[in-house]
């Protein structure tokens, strides 16, 4: 039995999606050890969303079972408006889970993504919609210009040979090679040697510069184009992004990357606390170059990840 009229029926219009959605997918399941400063750098990732993004678009958070006090900041941020559509997943489905939830759940006609750990600057949404506009069949495209597999972006290059559009040579400089590899925990004298050996693939076309590849822990790309591939397969907490390069290049589609760094990986550390000068390394003592013999660091690793499992991933 239903009484009275259900008030929506007299609404005549409703709010309709923004054109861009930024979908962020998040973990922190503790804050402590690896995780004790993660809290800061997701506030200030998204933080940086709001303030260098003056374009209009919604922001999707996807949280994949974070502790209570990260899902308390998550909640404030949502009420307050700031985030438009809030996931608390009540399980760890992994980022390729989150993955096929947020790509077919997003609304405007781009996804931007970014792991919870990205930093974004001004300009980056108008530099990676202006790839889209001046190249044709663009799939997906990073922020920033950085060195990644060549072999997922097959199509990308026969495009460019094709159009007579291919450079290869060494164009990025050292500081922005190195802001990216040294967030990754990478060392500098290797990372030194990998800069001067290697090299990257550069486009200029319809008045843009990009460069060849893209990666996953930020990128744009196109919702009808994601429509095609989802699914992905999802069997692994952090495992299988590969199989999103692989769906775009079978397409036929363009990987590329901005030609400056308008995105910046943070890693665990949040930006204030990286622009302090690293401390001076201490004397390894005995029980550190112990514990550091690859037996027994395979051994105390393995036990660790076997604990992480069992409290925050539900392993049968």
């Amino acid at each position: 039995m239903r009484v009275g009229h259900n008030p929506a029926r007299f609404v005549e219009k409703v709010a309709q999606p923004a054109d861009i959605t930024v979908a962020v997918v998040n973990c922190i399941p503790f804050l402590s050890g690896y995780y004790e400063q993660s809290l800061d750098v997701l506030k200030a990732c998204l933080a940086s969303i709001v303030e260098n993004t003056p374009q209009p678009f919604d922001l999707m958070v996807f949280d994949n079972h974070s502790c209570e006090e990260v899902r308390l900041f998550l909640k404030e941020l949502y009420e307050q408006g700031n985030v438009q559509y809030l996931v608390l997943s009540d399980k760890n489905i992994g980022k390729i889970g989150a993955w096929n939830f947020m790509f077919g759940a997003a609304q405007g006609e781009y996804l931007a993504f970014a792991d919870g750990d990205v930093a974004f600057r001004p300009g980056w949404l108008s530099a990676s919609l202006a790839l889209f506009e001046a190249f044709p069949n663009v799939g997906m495209v990073t922020a920033r210009p950085l060195r990644t597999p060549m072999e997922y972006s097959s199509a990308t290059l026969d495009w460019a040979r094709q159009a007579g559009v291919l450079e290869e040579g060494r164009f990025l400089d050292w500081e922005t090679f190195w802001e990216h590899v040294e967030s990754l925990g990478r060392d500098e004298a290797k990372s030194r040697k990998d800069y001067v050996t290697g090299s990257e693939c550069r486009l200029t076309y319809g008045g843009q510069t990009a460069f060849v590849g893209a990666t996953h822990f930020q990128f744009m790309t196109r919702r009808d184009a994601l429509q095609k591939i989802i699914p992905l397969p999802s069997e692994q907490p952090m495992r299988g992004e590969r199989a999103l390069d692989f769906a775009i290049n079978e397409m036929g589609l363009l990987r590329l990357t901005t030609d400056r760094p308008l995105v910046r990986h943070m890693g665990n550390i949040p930006p204030a606390a990286n622009r302090h000068p690293a401390p001076a390394p201490r004397p390894k003592s005995l029980l550190r170059c112990i514990l550091w013999l690859a037996p027994i660091r395979r051994v105390l690793l393995w036990v660790n990840n076997q604990i992480f499992r069992l409290y925050f991933f539900n392993v049968e």
